[in-house]
């Protein structure tokens, strides 16, 4: 038996609940995929799914075996990525979901490097703030800021963004600045539609609030136009508002408090494992990412 075939099989199956979508991204029959399965069960000696005419899921055996398959494909697909490396041209396609903000400023810059240096490689972003659903959108990895990835997917953390709540110098002008986060009520916050409730800490004290204000978008690009053009104060990534900080046309507001940063996550099913320029994309792009993006200051 191909127990790595056999495990792809399973994980799939797993990950979609379908034997059927199952068989048409593995490009098997569904006859192989069940005996796949029957495999599996017959090598770990564990029933792993729970079978209705109309649905698939997993067993309490299935949840932990699930586990481990996946590691298993991360360590055979890495070994694979790292000999394919030393002799092979990348070349096909891949589909990357990502956050608008970052798909237009720092992932574009890492797409452009990879592009470069492998020209045969064609890219499609599918820029949303919202979850791609990996199966349906056919999606090979998502990049989403979160700070804990979803059990049924693989996922690799990138970097961590700080965040910082700023405003351009002529709202403030016009405003008294805000002292405590609850000053921010009697202000006009410019919110991502993902974050309806700020948190700021300050020695190892945690305060919430409920911003309000006159614009909403689920686009970090639109409130850092709406911030540079004077209409309130926005919770911004570092890696926008960083040099704008650093120019001067925006400006820190409460710097005695930290708005906790995130994590990005590079979030993927098992079949983009079978994948070596999937593969090579994510490890370029950790790569490129070293380092957490943190806050500009006057010492930067």
């Amino acid at each position: 038996m191909d127990r790595i075939a056999a495990i792809r099989s399973f994980v799939e199956v797993a990950n979609g609940g379908s034997f059927t979508k199952a068989a048409e991204h593995l490009d098997l029959s569904r006859l192989q995929v069940s005996r796949h399965i029957q495999e599996v069960e017959q090598w770990l000696n564990l029933r792993l799914l729970h079978r209705t005419t109309r649905s698939v899921s997993l067993t309490l055996q299935g949840e932990e075996a699930l586990h481990y398959c996946q590691r298993v494909l991360s360590e055979v697909a890495s070994m694979e990525s790292r000999a394919h490396s030393h002799n092979t041209e990348l070349v096909g396609s891949i589909r990357i979901a990502t956050p608008i903000g970052l798909g237009q400023h720092s992932l574009f810059d890492v797409v452009d490097r990879f592009i470069k240096l492998h020209p045969k490689v064609t890219i499609q972003l599918v820029m949303s703030d919202s979850m791609a659903q990996l199966v349906d959108e056919r999606v090979d990895v998502a990049l989403r800021y979160t700070e804990r990835p979803d059990d049924s997917l693989i996922a690799r953390r990138l970097m961590t963004i700080d965040a910082v709540l700023c405003a351009a110098p002529n709202y403030l002008s016009t405003v008294t600045p805000p002292s405590a986060p609850i000053d921010l009520l009697e202000h006009n916050c410019l919110i991502h539609s993902s974050q309806q409730n700020w948190h700021f800490l300050k020695e190892q004290q945690t305060e919430l609030i409920k911003p309000r204000g006159n614009l909403k978008a689920n686009d970090m690009g639109v409130l850092l136009n709406a911030t540079l053009r004077g209409h309130g104060i926005a919770r911004l990534p570092c890696d926008l508002a960083n040099q704008y900080l650093a120019s001067g046309q925006l400006v820190e507001v409460l710097q005695e408090f930290t708005a906790p940063g995130q994590a990005l996550w590079a979030v993927y099913l098992s079949r983009s494992y079978q994948q070596i320029l999937v593969r090579s994309f994510i490890d370029f792009t950790a790569q490129q990412w070293q380092f957490d993006i943190k806050k500009w200051t006057h010492a930067n």
